[in-house]
């Protein structure tokens, strides 16, 4: 009878232990957190600015950052001194190709900012929008102009329009912005949205920048690679935890 007691204490164990075990692989697997996960992909972002420095940004076609850009609270500000020529920033360390790009930012009311990618610098150049597609930001809201769709918040400025139901905020609340960048296609989010989508150097995209405002600009759009730059266009615009993944 002991013999017969301790067999089945001992299938008692064994069988506790393959269940705890078998629990623990499920609540890994399970996990809404996806912790694990989530930690691997952290690993493959880059930071561009992570609240603390200011390292590796600086002006376009210069080597130091203007006095209209200043760490603020955690926060890379633009104190809108620039207007539509002259203040805009770039992070300067490398360029990239195919990318994901995540941002967050706010603007003052009426405000007028963009991101752009692909920056090529050089002589012929004054500003990044001469050459790099802008991911548009803007006070949709409160600007006081008339605007065409393609002018608005989270536009391929002048050739893609985001939907005007798009998921907008108003001024000096924080948003969150994504561009999804490769040859095949290429996405713009806005607030968790994706509001645009188009092929670059497509058939289509092609039409739009030769009949558009880019008619006469030789470079806009043609560069395969190059830098990311941040717009400043005369008005207060704050950015936070900018950070870029290579696809």
């Amino acid at each position: 009878m002991m013999k017969n007691l301790t067999a089945a204490l001992a299938a008692l164990l064994i069988l506790s232990n393959i269940r705890c075990s078998t629990t623990s692989e499920k609540t890994t697997d399970n996990d809404e957190s996806g912790t694990s996960e989530i930690a691997n992909k952290a690993d493959e972002w880059i930071w561009l600015f992570d609240g603390k420095s200011t390292d590796g940004w600086r002006g376009f076609n210069s080597d130091v950052l203007p006095d209209g850009w200043i760490l603020e609270e955690g926060t890379l500000k633009s104190l809108g001194k620039g207007g539509d020529i002259g203040g805009d920033i770039v992070y300067g360390a490398r360029e990239f190709e195919n990318f994901e790009l995540y941002m967050e930012w706010k603007v003052s009311t009426a405000g007028n900012s963009g991101i752009f990618y692909h920056v090529q610098e050089g002589e012929k150049y004054s500003a990044p929008y001469q050459n790099a597609p802008e991911y548009q930001l803007l006070d949709d809201l409160g600007y006081p102009d008339p605007l065409e769709d393609w002018q608005k918040l989270a536009s391929d400025y002048a050739m893609y329009s985001a939907p005007e139901d798009k998921p907008i905020k108003p001024a000096g609340e924080w948003n969150t912005s994504r561009i999804i960048f490769t040859k095949e296609k290429v996405a713009y989010f806005l607030n968790g949205l994706k509001v645009v989508e188009f092929v670059p150097w497509s058939d289509d995209w092609h039409e739009r920048r030769n009949k558009g405002k880019w008619a006469d600009v030789e470079d806009y759009g043609k560069a395969k690679t190059g830098l990311i730059g941040l717009q400043d266009h005369g008005s207060f615009i704050w950015f936070k935890n900018i950070k870029i993944k290579e696809l």
